[in-house]
């Protein structure tokens, strides 16, 4: 192999974090699964030590033998749960103020309307609506009023400031005018709307003012990323996975942080194209705690056209259309019932096929004969676990009436007692219950996905894909590709960078010329973001005509990629 021909592939879930290293073939050649920390990134050192150690030869240590192989990394993609476990916890989040640029109009419905109270809280320093903005045709509202921005700024104590200005992804003048004004006399970083969602005030201008909320997170995010690759002696250029599935530079991440969010699901998708070679299907990805599945159009994620919700507030950026179901290895199995709640990370710990005391779909799915791909020994370790803790039960149960049945394992007949074999038998109904709802679940959430189409099969990855049955009503067949458990990262390290533009514009004689503007905006986007501009295609070219305008026009929206530049 070439030097410089390996990149590394790093995913945080919920559960685990993955990392895969890819030769310039695409070829897996060390993978490694880490349990996900409550900071993830002292999770995401543990996944990136493990590959290292894995990829380098038989004893060799940093700085040794080592050091040669992993001195032909070129590049370590990350897919990250940070921004999106700062919103849901309300944590080191950034105070924003909130500007938009559309008055007389829009004042009917001020900035923030439907936020949840806590979250609203901690974001907003102070919201303002100031003259400024564009109509459809692209004719100003009003021209903008620099003092009444200056006395809205100086009445604030805010890290970072929001613009939104209404239509500004077809006239992004007064936005680009404000940064200016807020960057010369403020020194505050400015987070504008027409970089980071489409058409629609309210859920763009969301998402706009959530991406200025997430500046510190970036930085400690890329921060984080950058030093751990110095501090293991890797020169690899590193960059963010995306929610649409593809990647941006550390840089283009620190300034749109938003566009994280969601990546998971998106890298998921991408990995399971690559591992099964199937560019039409079904995907599901199986956790720790939930299930993903979503539907790949020619290699790449079906995306949603509804609005997002993200820690209770809609955002309007294009997300894959995924269905999330709490169906996961960690799901806890009682009677009749699989889950919601999940023992997540700490399933190595606490499933019983693993010596703990909580049945789960995993014991579940070992029961009935279900097991990872190259794994032994699974069915004789839970055997061993139940026959321990029926011989305990006389102990356990003492005076307090505490055994496995009033933790779901079991049920308790008249008086409470049952003979071991009685016992022993109605764990294995329990946790076949358990499957047999899993497996329903399963189908419906199949069912919902697939729109009425059979002839595509589904591909299960995830570290819980042996979980689904092997036939699946509603898919043509269900395939499971060699390393599916790390599917997600195996995404991220093939990804590619992109950038898209969502507009308005006549459809006139000049529609032509405006739309090849557009398309070099795309491009000049995704080479922003990383890609290399040779490599740049149109991959997504979408025209919409516009009806009761008083000029003839037509919505725009074109999506560029390629390969990372070199």
């Amino acid at each position: 192999m070439a030097e410089g021909d390996l990149r590394v592939g790093i995913d945080v879930g919920g559960t685990n974090t993955d990392a895969v290293v890819l030769d310039a073939s695409d070829r897996v050649i060390a993978k490694a699964k880490r349990p996900t920390t409550p900071d993830v990134t002292t999770g995401l050192r543990a996944a990136l030590d493990a590959v290292l150690t894995e990829l380098a030869p038989s004893g060799a240590s940093y700085g040794a033998e080592g050091g040669v192989v992993w001195g032909r990394i070129t590049r370590v993609m990350l897919g990250t749960t940070h921004a999106t476990n700062a919103i849901l916890e309300r944590r080191n989040l950034g105070r924003v103020a909130v500007l938009r640029l559309g008055a007389p109009a829009t004042t009917a419905v001020p900035p923030l309307v439907g936020w949840p109270a806590d979250l609203r809280e901690v974001v907003s320093a102070g919201e303002a609506i100031v003259p400024g903005g564009h109509y459809v045709d692209g004719r100003e509202i009003g021209p903008l009023d620099p003092d009444a921005i200056r006395r809205f700024l100086d009445g604030v104590r805010a890290d970072a400031v929001a613009v939104t200005g209404v239509f500004s992804p077809a006239g992004d003048e007064h936005e680009r005018a404000v940064e200016e004004l807020v960057r010369r006399e403020y020194g505050l970083p400015v987070s504008m709307s027409h970089e980071i969602g489409s058409l629609g005030l309210l859920e763009r201008e969301n998402a706009t003012v959530l991406n200025a909320a997430l500046y510190t997170v970036a930085g400690h995010v890329t921060q984080a990323l950058t030093s751990a690759l110095a501090e293991r002696g890797l020169s690899a250029r590193p960059y963010l996975a995306q929610n649409d599935g593809t990647l941006m530079t550390v840089e283009h991440a620190a300034r749109l942080p938003v566009s994280t969010i969601g990546s998971g699901p998106a890298n998921s998708l991408r990995g399971a194209a690559l591992l099964s070679g199937v560019q039409d299907a079904i995907v599901a990805d199986v956790g720790g705690t939930s299930t993903d599945l979503g539907v790949l159009v020619g290699g790449f994620p079906r995306e949603s056209a509804a609005a997002v919700e993200i820690g209770g507030v809609l955002t309007n950026f294009r997300m894959p259309d995924i269905l999330a179901i709490a169906l996961g290895g960690g799901s806890v199995v009682r009677d009749g019932a699989v889950g919601p709640d999940s023992v997540g990370y700490r399933i190595a710990e606490e499933a019983l096929v693993f010596g703990g005391g909580t049945a789960t779909l995993t014991d579940a799915a070992v029961a009935g004969g279900r097991l990872p791909r190259g794994v032994s020994g699974w069915r004789e370790r839970l055997e061993a676990v139940l026959a321990e803790r029926l011989e305990a039960v006389p102990a356990e149960r003492g005076s307090a009436g505490q055994g496995p049945a009033e933790r779901g394992l079991t049920g308790r007949g008249p008086g409470g007692r049952r003979g071991v074999g009685d016992m022993s038998e109605d764990i294995r109904d329990t946790l076949q219950r358990a499957l047999a709802v899993a497996d329903a679940l399963a189908l419906d959430a199949v069912d919902r996905m697939s729109l009425g189409r059979a002839d595509r099969p589904l591909v299960a990855v995830g570290g819980g894909a042996f979980l689904l049955p092997e036939r699946i009503p509603g898919v043509s067949r269900v395939i499971r590709p060699e390393h599916a458990a790390v599917a997600n990262a195996v995404g991220a390290a093939i990804a590619l960078a992109s950038g898209r533009v969502d507009t308005i514009m006549p459809a006139g004689e000049s529609r032509s010329k405006a739309i090849e503007r557009v398309k070099e905006e795309a491009v000049a986007r995704a080479v922003a973001a990383g890609a290399d501009p040779a490599g740049v295609q149109i991959v997504d070219l979408l025209e919409v005509p516009l009806s009761y305008l008083s000029e003839p026009a037509v919505r725009v929206h074109v999506k560029a990629a390629g390969p990372l530049t070199r």
